[in-house]
């Protein structure tokens, strides 16, 4: 039986999606890809899970696409199976996005490629303060292109711009800077930051985390008057769960 590139833990609400190819340094191929897709699924329907962490195992995130993979389909494959290997991860991108619990990255190592692609879909990332980010492909001659449609949103244009086609790689402190990274936390305090971070996550209102995501993402596209009528409605969910009733029951009993 092969080993599975992925592993999964579960704790205090935290559902952990482990990349488990050291070896190759979490190289994402299609199989890996597959399986994170399917895991995001089983997390969305546990109501147990209230929050899901990708990291990975070893010393680094994720340093992108397997090359050796990619190579192989680009040169045996014809357009319609590249194009449907590249929809997979496209695909895995939105999911992310669509998920309807918080989906953290926890950086350490490199994020790279694909690696930063991964981290950049998810809704917060925390990083170790050694963690090094970059989108390189243009050094292959080749296009980080679906990750433009995260990265225009999150550091603008000229930013996105400089990023994709420099190459650079970057460090935990410049990528908070841009936006890229909500949290940086010392190598020696890695465990128990990411520990406290993701725990103070689990203890909000499921509910209210979940529509907050729903409707800020929601928003694309959106003019003012449209949005504010979206918030409207969301605002009259969120009155009618239990999770606010019980949360102003609280407050005024405080009062």
């Amino acid at each position: 039986m092969t080993r599975s590139p992925l592993r999964l833990e579960t704790a205090g609400g935290v559902r952990a999606l482990i990349l488990d190819r050291p070896e190759r340094r979490n190289a994402l191929n299609s199989e890996l890809i597959e399986t994170l897709a399917g895991a995001l699924g089983d997390a969305a329907a546990d109501r147990s899970v209230h929050l899901v962490l990708i990291r990975g195992d070893g010393p680094d995130f994720c340093a992108g696409a397997d090359l050796d993979s990619l190579k192989r389909i680009a040169e045996t494959s014809d357009v319609t199976e590249n194009l449907a290997d590249a929809q997979a991860l496209g695909a895995l991108l939105v999911l992310i996005r669509r998920h309807p619990k918080p989906v953290v990255a926890a950086v350490h190592g490199h994020a790279l490629a694909g690696g930063a692609g991964l981290a950049t879909a998810c809704d917060l990332v925390i990083a170790r303060d050694d963690a090094v980010f970059g989108y390189p492909e243009i050094h292959l001659g080749f296009v980080p292109a679906m990750v433009m449609a995260l990265l225009r949103r999150l550091v603008g244009e000229k930013v996105a711009f400089e990023l994709l086609v420099r190459g650079d790689r970057i460090g935990a402190e410049e990528a908070a800077g841009l936006g890229l990274v909500n949290r940086v936390v010392p190598a020696a305090e890695w465990e128990a930051g990411l520990r406290a971070y993701t725990k103070e996550l689990v203890e909000h209102s499921p509910s209210a985390v979940s529509l907050s995501k729903r409707l800020l993402y929601g928003m694309d596209g959106l003019s003012f008057e449209e949005a504010i009528a979206r918030g409207a409605e969301v605002n009259v969910l969120a009155r009618m769960t239990p999770d606010t009733r019980e949360g102003l029951r609280r407050f005024l009993e405080r009062k």
